[in-house]
């Protein structure tokens, strides 16, 4: 009997310093799993900035903010204006909200012209033609850079500063790349509302020289308003057109509305 007593003891002992040690084990377990997520946490926030997403005026300078680097990497390769890039990108593409360069990431409207990758089509002069398709945009950004390199139609463009972003859009509409006679007014419109040209300032950094038309303290100007033309405008203040072109550092007759021309000089000039 009392060996009975004595085995029934050991085993409710037994049974009850398991049970604690199971407890303790399991109390233990989820402690440490507790203090290491938290040291984790804490080490994460110690080492990284939290940056709240950026918030852009509209969809241009999403563009801008998006692509800038890309177009000043282009830029140091090509000796291409990124302020052109850009401005033609955000034209071309609708700020990266069209058609093409949601569907086929081409920023820039080239058609395939020979190409043998990926393909779409698409109304452009004529119903359905045919452009390219890249996998992704900056490939879209280096085609355009060999597109102009490549091509002797645009060999003229390279022999401009690359800081003269006026002769550069004047050019590409002379050599052809858009049939839209206000195009360079366009490009030159984006670069200079957006101050595109800053990035070429920084590629080019000591080397960037300011590309601008004469100003005048006291000169006279006249707002350009619809149905003028330089024609118009010369015989209106007696002056020639070449001398309005001269002044206003135009190369040819395009002019658009809003656009302020010298008409008169500075008498100190």
């Amino acid at each position: 009997m009392k060996r009975l007593l004595l085995i029934s003891c050991l085993m409710v002992m037994i049974f009850s310093c398991r049970s604690k040690k199971a407890i303790v084990t399991k109390k233990e377990k989820n402690k440490t799993e507790q203090v290491e997520t938290k040291v984790k946490t804490t080490e994460t926030e110690g080492k990284v900035t939290v940056t709240p997403p950026k918030v852009y005026a509209n969809k241009v300078e999403k563009y801008i903010d998006t692509y800038k680097d890309i177009a000043k990497s282009e830029m140091q390769l090509y000796h291409i204006p990124a302020s052109i890039t850009l401005a033609q990108g955000i034209l071309e593409s609708g700020s990266g909200n069209g058609r093409l360069s949601v569907e086929a990431n081409n920023h820039f409207g080239i058609k395939c012209h020979g190409w043998t990758g990926k393909k779409i089509y698409h109304d452009d002069d004529r119903k359905q033609e045919c452009f390219r398709k890249y996998k992704d945009a900056k490939y879209s950004f280096r085609d355009h850079s060999l597109f102009l390199t490549e091509r002797k139609r645009y060999a003229k463009l390279f022999k401009l500063k690359q800081e003269d972003y006026k002769g550069w859009a004047k050019g590409l509409r002379a050599a052809g790349y858009a049939t839209d006679k206000k195009y360079p007014q366009k490009l030159i419109s984006l670069i200079e509302r957006y101050k595109l040209y800053e990035y070429d300032k920084e590629v080019l950094g000591d080397r960037y020289v300011k590309h601008e038309a004469p100003k005048f303290s006291d000169a006279v100007t006249y707002t350009v308003i619809k149905g003028d033309t330089l024609y118009s405008i010369s015989r209106k203040y007696n002056i020639s057109v070449k001398e309005l072109q001269s002044i206003n550092g135009l190369t040819d007759n395009t002019i658009s509305i809003g656009q302020a021309l010298i008409v008169k000089p500075s008498s100190k000039n």
